[in-house]
């Protein structure tokens, strides 16, 4: 019998965190501890409104599972027991992390995958005017990856600024379905020229239908547009990559299943997160070992990081330690 723990838990911000769709101050996650009186597993999540998720109906659902656990549930019957979502992720994991104590094993080879290495990670830069993005691309100018929030007016001018602050850097683009066919089709070759690796979700995932029927310059990725496996037969025609998010399919089970799907059809992987502390990082990283684009800047983002948190070096995210999970 699991004893299952449910909570709330506030990082501040760095700094504003602003995207098309609003801005933010802090990170408010939700962690679910999964003990059986031995060994304990944690997993943590970020509910997402824009999927319809808060903080409580997340922990409500968490919470509704109190009774599987204590009849015996395990991880696979999990996956049928909540959908694909914030949620499913902290229990996923807890277990996982869980499963790792128990076995004195190391998450990865439980999983039966390579040993993990160092990844390097975009660093974002929120959406902002030009000027202080070009300031901003020029503090970070150093970074191998930045990407860059966009999807307002003013975009081009936005793009043109960051490249001015960071010559060399290399960059990729996340509109996050705030353009429409027209706006791709002006942004395009300004993208081209001022050498932006990929674009991230330029259309809404609910009318991007318009992706199969225009040129795509540059590689086009999933976000928004994809969640799970279910989500895969829609994206072809219309996406080059899909952005791999443990808080969209539920947890690492689904995330590596997923992963190994969109790779057997052809697509890039990029995986990225919500902003969250170390403990949403450490699971993703596994599944971010061999990808085109690693998004994986959570802590980055936070005033501060949780106790034992991943080190970012020259070479990217390193491996979490067993102390924060896995």
């Amino acid at each position: 019998m699991l004893k299952l723990t449910v909570e709330e838990q506030v990082f501040p911000l760095a700094e504003v965190f602003t995207i098309s769709r609003g801005s933010r101050t802090d990170a408010r996650v939700v962690v679910a501890t999964l003990s059986d009186g031995v060994d304990t597993g944690r997993g943590e999540c970020v509910p997402y409104a824009h999927y319809g998720e808060s903080v409580d109906s997340v922990i409500a659902q968490i919470e509704s599972m109190r009774d599987g656990l204590m009849a015996g549930m395990d991880r696979l019957e999990l996956q049928s027991r909540l959908p694909a979502g914030a949620a499913r992720n902290a229990l996923d994991c807890a277990f996982w992390d869980l499963e790792a104590k128990r076995a004195d094993k190391p998450v990865w080879e439980l999983a039966e995958i390579d040993a993990p290495k160092a990844q390097i990670t975009a660093f974002t830069l929120s959406l902002d005017t030009p000027s202080i993005m070009r300031e901003k691309a020029r503090h970070h100018a150093a970074r191998p990856l930045l990407k860059l929030k966009l999807g307002g007016e003013g975009d081009i001018e936005r793009l043109r600024a960051v490249r001015e602050g960071a010559p060399n850097v290399r960059i990729v683009v996340d509109a996050n379905e705030g353009w429409n066919r027209e706006t791709y089709a002006r942004l395009a070759p300004v993208l081209l020229e001022l050498g932006i690796h990929m674009v991230e979700q330029p259309l809404p995932a609910e009318n991007d239908a318009p992706l199969a029927e225009i040129d795509r310059p540059l590689p086009v990725c999933a976000d928004e547009s994809c969640h799970d496996r279910t989500s895969l037969p829609t994206l072809v025609g219309r996406y080059d990559m899909v952005n791999i998010k443990l808080d969209k399919t539920g947890g690492l089970t689904e995330a590596l299943a997923l992963k190994q799907e969109a790779l057997a059809q052809g697509f890039e992987i990029m995986v990225g997160c919500m902003v969250g502390s170390s403990l949403s990082m450490a699971p993703a990283l596994l599944v971010a070992q061999g990808a085109a684009v690693v998004d994986l800047d959570g802590p980055l983002l936070l005033a501060q990081d949780r106790e034992h948190g991943m080190r970012f070096d020259a070479e990217g995210i390193h491996p979490a330690t067993p102390a924060l999970w896995g």
